[in-house]
C-alpha cells in the first residue's frame, strides 16, 4: 500500500463514548487505541469545540518523518519539540504534536459544507503531550492520541482512508 493511495480494506472507527479508536483491516480490528475527543462533547457546528460524528475520510497526512513531540501550528512544524518547559512558556496553546491526519466529512449537511464542515473546522487526529489524559474528553474538538500511537497509526493510514466517528 502506498502512503498516498486509499486502501478500501483499511478503516478507522472512533467510539466517542468509549474514547477509543480502532484500526480495522477487512473488518477485523488490528489495533485499538485510547483517545481524547472534544471536552465540549459531541457536535458538528463550527466553533463549538465539539467532535463531529459521521463518515469522514483522511484528506491530508501531515508530519511524515517529524520527530515525536514535534509542535505544529497552522499545520506547519514550528521547529519546536514539546517539553514541560515549552508548555509552561505557552500554557494556553492547543498542543498539536508529532503527526496530523486531517479529516473531511462525507455527509452533506451533517459534517460537510456550511457551518458543519469538518475540514473547514480543522478537525484532526493528532498527537498530544503525555501530560494530557487519554480515555476522557479533553480536546478542542480534535481526536488526540499518544505520540507513539499516532506515529504507528500514521504508517497504516493513507489519504482517502474512511473514518467513522460514532457514539
Amino acid at each position: 500500500m502506498q502512503a498516498g493511495s486509499a486502501d478500501i480494506a483499511t478503516e478507522l472507527h472512533i467510539d466517542l463514548t468509549r474514547q477509543r479508536l480502532r484500526l480495522l483491516r477487512c473488518g477485523d480490528t488490528v489495533r485499538d487505541y485510547r483517545v481524547s475527543t472534544g471536552a465540549n462533547g459531541i457536535g458538528e457546528i463550527g466553533g463549538s469545540g465539539m467532535t463531529p460524528r459521521g463518515l469522514h475520510l483522511v484528506r491530508a497526512r501531515i508530519g511524515a518523518g517529524a520527530a515525536s513531540g514535534s509542535v505544529f501550528r497552522g499545520r506547519r512544524a514550528t521547529g519546536e519539540i514539546w517539553s514541560p518547559t515549552l508548555h509552561a512558556a505557552h500554557p494556553k496553546r492547543d498542543w498539536i504534536l508529532t503527526r496530523i491526519l486531517w479529516l473531511s466529512g462525507l455527509e452533506r449537511g451533517r459534517n460537510r459544507l456550511g457551518c458543519v464542515d469538518t475540514f473547514r473546522r480543522y478537525i484532526y487526529i493528532h498527537g498530544t503531550p503525555a501530560a494530557y489524559p487519554l480515555g476522557a474528553p479533553g480536546s478542542h474538538g480534535c481526536v488526540r492520541m499518544a505520540n507513539d500511537d499516532i506515529v504507528e497509526l500514521f504508517e497504516h493510514v493513507p489519504v482517502g482512508t474512511r473514518v467513522l466517528l460514532h457514539e
